[in-house]
C-alpha cells in the first residue's frame, strides 16, 4: 500500500471554524503532503460550499503579526514551513460574536476560516502563509471588510510575543476596538 496524507478535522467553539491535521508522509528523501485535497477536506468537515478560486502565499519573519481582518470571503489557511500562534476572533452577529479560538500552526495543521470571522496571526518563526480563498481579492472587497485591534481588551488574546516586541503594520495597530464596531 503507498503511503498517502491523512487528514482529520475537528470543530471550534466559533460555528465553521474548522482546524485540520494534514499529515506528511517522508523517507530519507525528504518528504510530500498534499496541502488542499479536497476530497479528503470534505470528508474531514470543510463546507461543501467552499471552492477555491485564488491562492496566495505570504513570507513573514519571526515576529509578524497580521489582524483581526474579517474579509467577505472564507479561507483554507496552512502554512509551508514554521511554526505560528493563531487568534480568530467571530464578529458575525449573534450568540458567539466575540468569541476566540487561538490554534498553533505548523506545515502540518491547516484552518477553515468562514467570511465574517476575523483571522489573525502571529509569526513564532520565518515562514510561508499559504491560504486559498473562494473570492477574488479585490481592493473594494477588501476595504468592505471588519477590523479588530489585536490588543483588544474583550478578545484578550494572550500573544506569544508581546505586541509592543511584535512587528505590525501602522494600520493594524490603528484597527478599532470590538466594542467600537457598528
Amino acid at each position: 500500500m503507498v503511503a498517502t496524507t491523512q487528514v482529520h478535522g475537528r470543530t471550534t467553539a466559533i460555528p465553521g471554524l474548522h482546524v485540520f491535521s494534514v499529515s506528511k508522509v517522508g523517507d530519507d528523501r525528504g518528504w510530500f503532503q498534499e496541502k488542499f485535497h479536497r476530497a479528503k477536506l470534505l470528508d474531514a468537515g470543510l463546507p461543501e460550499s467552499f471552492r477555491v478560486v485564488q491562492t496566495s502565499v505570504a513570507f513573514n519573519k519571526r515576529g509578524s503579526t497580521r489582524g483581526f481582518h474579517a474579509e467577505p470571503w472564507a479561507k483554507y489557511i496552512s502554512l509551508v514551513d514554521g511554526s505560528a500562534f493563531g487568534a480568530y476572533l467571530d464578529v458575525r452577529a449573534g450568540a458567539t460574536f466575540g468569541s476566540v479560538v487561538t490554534v498553533e500552526l505548523t506545515d502540518e495543521t491547516a484552518v477553515y476560516v468562514p467570511a465574517g470571522v476575523a483571522n489573525s496571526y502571529q509569526c513564532l518563526t520565518d515562514l510561508h502563509y499559504l491560504y486559498s480563498v473562494d473570492e477574488h481579492w479585490s481592493a473594494a472587497a477588501y476595504e468592505s471588510a471588519t477590523f479588530v485591534n489585536l490588543a483588544d481588551p474583550d478578545a484578550a488574546v494572550e500573544w506569544p510575543i508581546p505586541l509592543e516586541e511584535a512587528l505590525l503594520s501602522d494600520r493594524d495597530r490603528s484597527h478599532p476596538m470590538l466594542a467600537k464596531l457598528p
